[in-house]
């Protein structure tokens, strides 16, 4: 659930739109799983559809999510550290589809899953990563020298 909740927020949900689209995905996938084949890529692209159904940007949720019955709510275990919280950020303005071909490999997919995934060619994949972390790189050293470069 966390790391699909941080796939979700690398593609710029916030983590209350990250968790409940997260969830509902899960849900799916219950429902489905003795016909998914590859669950990891499976619950990433129903993840990011539902995430992208949702209403345009809620308002900001000021209240803790509660716990769940006999568990811990997932967003505990997606607190972000400041380097990540920075990441998020510079993803955040690379344009959707760098951006998801990012959050693809930052989640350990190879060029021809996330083509796969995404529709894509693999060429298409390689070229769009290449030029994310290109940047992405730029991003982060121009925000760590103060916005100087």
């Amino acid at each position: 659930m966390a790391k699909l909740v941080r796939h979700l927020m690398r593609q710029g949900a916030s983590s209350h739109e990250a968790a409940e689209a997260a969830q509902a995905a899960f849900a799916e996938a219950f429902v489905k799983w003795e016909t998914i084949d590859y669950p990891a890529a499976w619950l990433r692209k129903v993840a990011i559809r539902l995430y992208l159904r949702q209403p345009v940007r809620r308002e900001d949720l000021t209240d803790d999510v509660p716990e769940l019955p006999g568990g811990v709510c997932p967003l505990r275990s997606v607190e972000l550290k400041e380097e990540e919280t920075r990441v998020y950020a510079a993803l955040a303005v690379l344009p959707p589809l760098q951006r998801a071909v990012l959050a693809w490999h930052l989640d350990g997919f190879a060029t021809s899953e996330i083509g796969d995934a995404l529709d894509m060619t693999h060429e298409a994949v390689r070229q769009n990563l290449s030029r994310g972390r290109a940047r992405l790189k730029t991003t982060l050293l121009s925000a760590n020298d103060g916005g100087e470069r």
